[in-house]
């Protein structure tokens, strides 16, 4: 990314797909990208250099926005990076889901939406690996000259902003990461720090 410090993670969320577009929880449902989405992706390549390395979530809007945004990498699939587990509620619209349900949900960590998956639960695989490539002096993470991108979604990415800022889990209530958006994370003594969240390229804005 160009004027952006040494030792750089990009986290991508993949571009726009229909039922993001519809206001539809979207967790391990595959659909594609839209239009929109893939001229939200090709933005993004816009705005990227020096890829050392790409990795992916395996789930299909994510492989594509990363084949359209890093053309010159081929993707690494992490299921670390895979969007938080709906449950039986995958699928349905944010307004159909009862009121004191979601409110459990937004306000207890440990909750696991429609049987799925907890935040928790997303936390505790994101941290782990990002926590893996920070203690690593090999990884990305650490390179002077190439940047580690990881294209994910909406949960995994404000599970790593929390990471970066060494905040609560909680903190992604109080954050939005729209489609086709950049967050980056640097490393600083062994530490992470937060550069950006949510940029979006003037291309697609």
């Amino acid at each position: 990314m160009r004027s952006t410090p040494r030792r750089v993670l990009i986290l991508l969320r993949h571009g726009q797909t229909a039922t993001n577009a519809q206001g539809l929880l979207v967790g391990r449902s595959d659909p594609p990208l839209t239009e929109l989405g893939r001229t939200q992706a090709r933005a993004l390549a816009s705005v990227l250099e020096n890829v050392g390395a790409l990795v992916s979530s395996p789930l299909r809007r994510a492989r594509e926005t990363a084949a359209l945004a890093v053309p010159q990498r081929t993707a690494v699939i992490d299921d670390a990076f895979i969007e938080v587990d709906y449950g039986t509620l995958e699928g349905t619209s944010l307004a159909s889901v009862p009121a004191p349900l979601w409110r459990s949900f937004a306000t207890d960590h440990d909750v696991a939406l429609g049987g799925g998956e907890s935040l928790a639960d997303v936390d505790r695989r994101v941290h782990a690996r990002l926590q893996e490539w920070m203690d690593d002096a090999t990884s990305l993470l650490h390179s002077a000259s190439e940047h580690l991108v990881v294209v994910s979604h909406v949960s995994p990415i404000k599970s790593a902003l929390a990471w970066a800022l060494g905040a609560p889990g909680s903190i992604a209530w109080r954050s939005q990461l729209v489609n086709g958006s950049l967050t980056t994370i640097t490393s600083r003594r062994g530490e992470p720090v937060l550069i950006n969240f949510n940029v979006v390229p003037q291309s697609h804005q």
